[in-house]
């Protein structure tokens, strides 16, 4: 597994969050200003490619949904960060978190 893109990764929040859906139904969710259907339908596909999505096809339509699941992206995601940012160890991990006093302020609780 490859870490996505941060448009990858907004296009496969929503697929995880609407389970199933046509190209015009992940731009529903996202934010103004919305990129073009294309540029969608082109990332979905590259989705596809990289073995997070699939899709079933009716006529020339494609509805598309996740064959990576959140909590295996979120697990694969979370032990990249603790190699390559606290050598594998727990510990220093959590120490981080209750040391690092913008992360302790209140909007984040």
């Amino acid at each position: 597994m490859k870490p996505l893109t941060r448009a990858e990764e907004e296009i496969m929040q929503i697929l995880w969050d609407i389970e199933r859906g046509f190209v015009k139904d992940i731009l529903v969710p996202m934010p103004e200003p919305k990129p073009a259907y294309n540029t969608v339908s082109t990332i979905v596909r590259i989705l596809e490619r990289k073995g997070f999505v699939s899709h079933k096809s009716y006529g020339k339509s494609h509805e598309y949904f996740p064959i990576v699941s959140k909590d295996e992206y979120r697990t694969f995601i979370i032990k990249r960060m603790l190699e390559g940012y606290f050598d594998s160890s727990f510990a220093k991990l959590t120490k981080f978190f209750k040391e690092d006093e913008t992360l302790n302020n209140k909007n984040y609780q």
